[in-house]
């Protein structure tokens, strides 16, 4: 009998003999009639899809001959693009190519054509086998598939040289092969035959098993050459803990595990009963239930793989098992409304019954899996019930598992599609036994059989397999140097897929290290490294691993992230800024700790319970182009750790020797939405965009006498009202049933919230120092309850005095997740800081470490601060008078590895402040000239670098660079040791009481001295415990000077807690003084006279300044447009923010800031980048020089524009206090200068009146024109938007649609724009979304996306003209609803066909609903049919007057197809700025894709 036939082409002789016996045909043609972007090449055999990056259809092919039976015909993708979804499909047809009308893609070829397509195969269009071979769009560039029809009519699959098996039966015997170039494929060329591969033999197990040979696995990752990139892997003779069920092999005999066909009331079972699907997804939610066909047996594996979700619900897939029979249960809603025999796992923990009996069971929560991953239980022999995560057990979940039991899965929520994954299946038997056997036994090392005696100990271990390369790696890398290094061969071209991991696990204390070999300019972003819990063999590579959400730790930028949630924020040298030749590193320590090395340097643990035998990750992203693996053996000894009392056990904060780290953290009991991660010092809000309370937290134990429970906001969402409440309890944590906020407690609780402090639910004071619904992201909230029982509040480490007094001993710390904070984290600050209980006890010491690098003992330079005494021989210091001039420097400088410490001998509580410690290249004997010698603070060191740590800050040059570094050095006692370090690789470490704190700073320069201030008494430098009063006050006005104390003998508490006085709280109008630029601005910005004047020196960006004073409310601030430079295009942008300036380096245009920030430019208002509204006042982008612009805060808020004077309107709302001035010199704007409330510009080359050496004749014939303004005249009313508001009031349409009309309707009338070119007239109504920035405030707009992140004002914006009488419909449903006029006038159809999910953006079936016409420009969607012109009479009026609408809509992108217009445009139509003329057509048929912006009406 003869040989099956091989892979080949679709011409030629069959071959009689043994497949490739015979030299293989040449390569068959494809037909020279394609589709409309096809292009043929290489005579016929090669075929590329145009435009890839803008269409994603029309690439059909087919052969040029009809296939002969048994031929393969078959394509190797040569080139794919990241632009769309979908990719190759493949297929036959019979019908002729030289007579057939091509469609847009395969899938809509009729009259006998079979196609695959992803994991699908249709037949006309219509799904056939959904689960059918590997998924065609996993494929990449260089894999092979092929076709063929045998003479038996059966239509077989190839992929690389592998047959799939029968896709389709009943094939013609005349059909012709189909190749769609379709979504990512854009390129393939048609290849010759090739051999068969040899069939697989059977395989021989450990125990005389034979293994026949299953059906093919998955498509693994390939190779250029089409070769499985993974290596097979051992098998042990016999894994314990099977997977299998009892005796082996017998499972696959016995009746198959499938799912029930008496199922849930919305469940659609297919795929033989192995895959089950919820019906409706996006209208229901629930009675999604379904269960096994039989019982589980003991220690049987029942898996599923998450096929589908969807993103509307919260929750996801609950899976168990339940001990009632399917074929006699009632089904529920869900499982866990169940009271009997039942046992689920939801979200990370356990339900029994319903109840919830394990909160925290396991890491992983199933709500955050994704498509793609598995989920499996098994119940053992001994009653346990496990529960495995991509194949990794969890561990038990309970033990009292019924003896009967049936697999039970609850599709809620998000899942909507699962299928069961036998165990039977060779791949996902081979990778389950391999991530066993890598779990349970270290590589290399032999497993013994049970019973077995141990071997004899040997001198030294055996080597580990050198560390490399894994082959398997992102699309855009490779791997060479005998896996050595990983490159990204193309980095400009893409920032992207660069992810390369380890090819085995790393062992315990096992250094993985790269070297950075090159980078590229051009992106931003650089390399990313951490470790994961994916076999690479298995893993489906993402374009970066911050994308897995499951298994993943990684060091990102300077922060820490897990399973793609950031759970540190400032952890180490950030990532971002190293360049070629630096090295990164990462090792997980033996007791589960994850560490971080940059150049050598350890950056401290990062995560905590990391499971053993993790892979090493390494992604090459934006500007990391290349890098290679180093050798470096042993782990570097981390910061801190010593010899004694480093055990497994210790808490995770890591302890100086002899010391006792603080272990508060938070308890594992808190409320429904909180999440505990980060070892207990992280607390996060889930579902933050669904849910704002159930989210309190409360701390591991009591707070003892004098402690501060300190924490960080670290994220916030705008979404809510309120934010963050915090407290205490003394209520234990076990005996708390956990409320939806904690001020629904009516018993031993005291809670501040907002001002007000509230003790049992009821407001016992208001208006307390602090507002915590005012703090934001990086503000730090601490609590702490004295020796006298009062309860005192700290913010950013300020005391804001008694909130109440007469709490019990035993009080636990609460912190409520509310409304808008969504994260917090425990600070390092959680040492005694209540000096007053015990004074003069010093805390307990710890042993210095040894130096690092050996020298002569330090001492203090000769050279200090004027009122510090020096003694012992230079070893001690003392500052004698006053509260400044304490400037101390080390008498030689640093070298590299060097530690200078010093211990506080005293402290003067009369003066409120803070020791600052830092390195400076300055030496001491080269002050500033004449006296004083030295500057009065560090902070006033003249311009060679200086670093400073203040507080908790780290600043350069007196800019802060960091913030919440290490602890704050606001609260160390007398007794505590404070030391500086210069790292060998240009680092400065901060070191309290043997602790490193990390590096604080890199790029130290060389030489390096050692400096800080001392305090008055005692031989040593100390430490006051609260923050500088001597710094500008919140207002208008300059820094007021520190009263100096009368004498020892006469101190003056109230310094301690002095405030700043409130805007305008200075008397009648107060004493401002002229406000200035700060100094720190864009790097091109040039400050003069006084710096009240701002120039741009260089380039057309890089041009912020900030004012440094806060702006009043009701004070007015303007400055004065001084010179233009017409060679750039754009100008002047102005706005204020409610961040602090300083804080935070500026980005190059005033877009780029952080939140909260209003900026005006050109026409447009925008908050937080994101444009919100057009303001009424002229185009900031045409206002020559000379013009003066103002910014005013309101009472209540609202921000006013002014220009030349007069006041332009309201542009915003909700403007916070205090906010800040900002200016952009973006463009032509070159220079403006600050005008003074006298109209006194002060600028170099004003007008001469506004000169300060001018005299009083100069000024007196101006004074009513420039300096004295009366208030503007109320503008008139428009009687053209008159009109067009009588006309809206006849559609009978509900105010609550609308805005307020203060702020609703806009006039685009000629004499409302102020000659803005000539406008349409047009009135815009706008529902209160865009204006008030939130959907809540109307209830009747209709269902809003649900979007996380920037909400659907970041799509794009487009018109959609209509007709009066679907105006109501529309706003009743909250989007467009298709009219009359709303089908396009092509005849031709404008949906591609969509029997599958591909990469055409949105459109529906030709038998959806009708599409809807939408453009970017106005004046083509007021054109009719689309606007429809109707008619009204006015009383008064004598004629008919006609009156169009249209609406402003954003549409979701990728919803819509642009194409060209079906009509004429008008010729006066200019297109929107950057858009094509041939696409100002766009158009949809997808529900919810559009939500209503405005309503626009033009009468004639």
């Amino acid at each position: 009998m003869a040989a099956p036939p091989g892979p080949g082409g679709g011409s030629g002789e069959p071959s009689g003999g043994p497949p490739g016996a015979a030299s293989p045909p040449p390569a068959p043609e494809l037909h020279p009639r394609t589709g409309r972007l096809v292009s043929l090449s290489q005579g016929g055999r090669s075929a590329a899809r145009a435009q890839p990056g803008q269409e994603f259809n029309h690439g059909l092919v087919l052969s040029r001959e009809p296939l002969r039976p048994g031929r393969i015909f078959t394509v190797r993708i040569d080139r794919k693009v990241n632009s769309w979804s979908g990719s190759i499909e493949v297929g036959v047809t019979a019908l002729d190519p030289a007579e057939l009308e091509f469609p847009s893609s395969a899938t809509g070829l009729r009259g006998g054509s079979w196609v695959v397509s992803g994991c699908s195969v249709l037949r006309d269009g219509r799904s056939l086998r959904e689960d059918f071979g590997p998924d065609l769009d996993a494929l990449g560039e260089g894999d092979r598939v092929g076709v063929q029809a045998t003479a038996g009519g059966e239509l077989r699959l190839w992929v690389n040289g592998r047959d799939w098996g029968v896709a389709a039966a009943g094939i013609p015997p005349r059909v012709w092969a189909v190749v769609d170039l379709y979504g990512k494929c854009t390129q393939v060329t048609v290849v010759p035959p090739e051999a068969m591969p040899p069939a697989p033999q059977p395989e021989v197990l450990g125990g005389g098993a034979t293994l026949l040979p299953p059906e093919p696995p998955p498509l693994l990752p390939t190779e250029s050459n089409g070769v499985a990139a993974a290596r097979p892997q051992p098998r042990p003779d016999k894994f314990p803990d099977s997977l299998e069920p009892p005796g082996g092999s017998a499972g696959l005999t016995n009746e198959a595990l499938l799912f029930h066909e008496k199922c849930g009331a919305l469940i659609k079972l297919s795929n033989g009963h192995k895959t089950a699907e919820r019906r409706r997804p996006l209208d229901e939610f629930n009675n999604g239930v379904v269960l096994t066909n039989r019982p589980l047996r003991d220690g049987e594996m029942f898996e599923i793989r998450i096929d589908k979700l969807v993103d509307k619900w919260s929750g996801s897939i609950e899976i168990g098992v339940t001990a009632h029979n399917p074929n006699s249960l009632e089904y529920p809603a869900t499982m866990t409304n169940l009271r009997s025999g039942t046992i689920m796992m939801s979200g990370c923990g356990i339900l029994t019954n319903g109840k919830g009996t394990r909160r925290e069971y396991c890491e992983f929560s199933l709500d955050e899996l994704q498509e793609g991953d598995h989920i499996g239980l098994t119940r053992k022999a001994n009653n346990a019930l496990h529960f495995y995560i991509n194949g990794v057990d969890q561990g038990v979940a309970t033990t009292l598992t019924p003896q009967v039991v049936y697999g039970v899965v609850d599709l809620y929520g998000m899942a909507v599609k699962v299928t069961i994954v036998h165990n039977h299946n060779h791949s996902d038997r081979l990778r389950r036994n391999n991530a066993i056997l890598r779990a349970l036994s270290p590589e290399g090392t032999p497993r013994r059989p049970p019973g077995a005696a141990h071997p004899p100990p040997r001198p030294c271990a055996p080597p580990a397999p050198r560390l490399l390369f894994h082959p398997n790696c992102g699309q855009k890398a490779a791997v060479v140097n005998e896996g050595r290094t990983a490159l990204r061969p193309h980095a400009t071209d893409d920032f992207n897929h660069g992810v390369v991991l380890s090819a085995r696990a790393l062992r315990d204390n096992e250094l993985f290290q790269v070297r950075i070999d090159k980078m590229v300019d051009k992106w931003a972003g650089s390399i990313e490294i951490g470790v994961t819990t994916h076999n690479p063999a298995y893993l489906q590579l993402p374009s970066t691993m911050t994308n897995l959400r499951s298994g993943t730790w990684m060091m990102t930028g300077n922060g820490v992230m897990h399973n793609g949630t950031t759970v540190l924020d400032e952890y180490g040298h950030n990532l971002d800024r190293l360049k070629a030749g630096d090295t990164v590193g990462v090792v997980r320590r033996d007791d589960g700790t994850l560490h971080f090395f940059v150049n050598g340097a350890p950056q401290g643990p990062a995560a905590w319970n990391v499971p053993p035998n993790v892979y090493a990750v390494v992604d090459l992203y934006g500007q990391a182009a290349q890098a290679t693996i180093v050798d470096e053996g042993e782990v570097p000894p981390l910061s801190g750790e010593g010899s004694d009392g480093d055990s497994p056990g210790e808490s995770p904060e890591g302890s100086s020797p002899g010391g006792s780290p603080s272990d508060l953290r938070f308890h594992r009991l808190h409320g429904a939405n909180a999440v505990i991660t980060n070892g207990g010092r992280t607390a996060l809000r889930q579902n933050c965009r669904s849910e704002f309370n159930d989210a309190i937290v409360i701390s591991n134990r009591a707070l003892r006498d004098g402690e501060l429970f300190e924490i960080v906001i670290q994220k916030m969402v705008d979404r809510w009202s309120g934010s963050i409440e915090a407290g205490v309890t003394a209520i234990r944590p076990e005996d708390l049933e956990f409320p939806n906020t904690m001020t629904d407690i009516d018993y031993d609780t005291w809670m501040l919230s907002g001002t007000a402090i509230m003790q049992d639910g009821n407001t016992m004071r208001n208006n307390y120092g602090c507002d915590l619904d005012a703090l934001g992201t990086g503000a730090r909230i601490g609590m702490m309850r004295t020796g006298t029982g009062d309860l005192r509040y700290f913010i950013d480490g300020a005391d804001q005095g008694v909130a109440c007094s007469g709490l019990p001993p035993e009080v636990y710390a609460v912190v409520d997740l509310y409304g808008q904070c969504v994260q917090v984290s425990l600070t390092g600050a959680t040492g005694p800081a209540d000096n007053s209980l015990a004074p003069g006890a010093p805390p307990e010491k710890a042993c210095p470490p040894p130096s690092p690098a050996p020298g002569p003992c330090q001492r203090f330079h000769g050279r200090c601060g004027q009122n510090v005494a020096l003694g012992a021989e230079g070893l001690g210091a003392a500052r004698v008078a006053g509260y400044c001039h304490g400037l101390v420097f080390s008498r030689s400088h640093l070298r590299p590895g060097e530690l200078f410490e010093v211990r506080i001998e005293a402290l003067d509580e009369r003066w409120a402040g803070s020791v600052r410690l830092g390195l400076t290249a300055l030496p001491p004997g080269q002050g500033p000239p004449g006296p004083p010698a030295l500057p009065p603070t560090l902070l006033d060191l003249p311009t060679p670098p200086t670093w400073v740590v203040s507080g908790a800050e780290v600043r350069r040059n007196g800019t802060p660079t960091r913030h919440n570094y290490g602890v704050s050095l606001d609260r160390l006692a007398v007794g505590n040791r404070l030391g500086i370090r210069r790292g060998a690789d240009d680092s400065m470490h901060l070191v309290v009481d043997g602790q490193d704190m990390g590096p604080a700073a890199t790029g130290v320069a060389k030489p390096m001295t050692s400096l800080s201030p001392r305090t008055p008494r005692g031989p040593g430098p100390v430490w006051p415990r609260h923050r500088r009063v001597h710094r500008q006050w919140g207002g208008w006005g300059r820094a007021r000077p520190l009263p100096q104390p009368l004498s020892h003998a006469q101190p003056l508490p109230h310094l301690r807690h002095q405030r700043p006085p409130p805007p305008g709280g200075d008397g009648a109008g107060g004493d401002w003084g002229p406000p200035t630029f700060l100094g720190c601005h864009g790097k091109n910005i040039l400050l003069s006279n006084g710096n009240r004047t701002a120039s741009r020196v260089s380039s057309y960006n890089q041009g912020l300044v900030v004012v440094g004073q806060p702006l009043p409310p009701g004070r007015l601030f303007q400055v004065q447009i001084d010179a233009l430079n017409p060679q750039w295009s754009s100008s002047l942008a102005l706005g204020v923010t409610g961040a602090p300036p300083g804080r935070s380096p500026l980005p190059a245009c005033a877009h780029g800031l952080k939140r909260p920030a209003w900026i005006l430019q050109r026409r447009g208002v925008f908050h937080n980048a994101r444009k919100i509204r057009e303001h009424s006042g002229p185009n900031l982008e045409a206002l020559p020089a000379g013009t003066r612009l103002g910014l005013l805060v309101d009472l209540g808020g609202r921000l006013h524009l002014y220009v030349n004077g007069r006041d332009q309107g309201v542009v915003a709302g909700g403007v916070p206090t205090p906010c800040y001035v900002l200016l952009d010199l973006y463009g032509q704007c070159q220079q403006v200068t600050i005008v003074s409330e006298g109209g006194d510009g002060g600028g170099p080359s004003g007008d001469p009146r506004t000169r300060g050496d001018m005299e009083k004749a100069d000024v007196v014939d101006g004074v009513k024109e420039s300096l004295c303004w009366a208030p503007p005249a109320p503008p008139q009313p428009c009687p053209y938007q008159a009109l067009c508001a009588r006309f809206k009031d006849l559609l009978l349409l509900p105010d609550e649609y609308f805005a307020p009309r203060a702020l609703r309707s806009r006039c685009f009338c000629e004499g409302c724009e102020r000659g803005g070119g000539g406008v349409t007239p047009v009135i815009l109504e706008s529902p209160p979304c865009p204006w008030v920035g939130a959907a809540s405030a109307s209830g009747g707009l209709g269902p809003k996306p649900r979007l996380e992140g920037g909400g659907w004002q970041k799509w794009p914006r487009a018109y959609h003209g209509t007709s009066a009488g679907v105006v109501r419909r529309s706003l009743d449903r909250g989007e467009l609803v298709p009219g009359p006029s709303s089908v396009p006038p092509k005849a031709e159809p404008l949906a591609p066909p969509t029997s599958r999910s591909g990469p055409a953006p949105g459109v529906g079936p030709a038998s959806g609903p009708a599409p809807l016409v939408l453009s970017p420009a106005l004046g083509y969607a007021a054109l009719e049919p689309f606007a429809k012109r109707v008619q009204f009479r006015e009383p008064g009026w004598p004629r008919a007057r006609g009156a169009q609408v249209a609406f402003e809509v954003w549409v979701r992108p990728g919803s819509f197809r642009a194409g060209p217009p079906s009509l004429r445009p008008p010729p006066s139509l200019d297109p929107p700025e950057g858009l094509d003329p041939t696409q100002l057509e766009w158009v949809t048929k997808e529900p919810g894709a559009t939500v209503l912006a405005g309503l626009l009406v033009r009468v004639d």
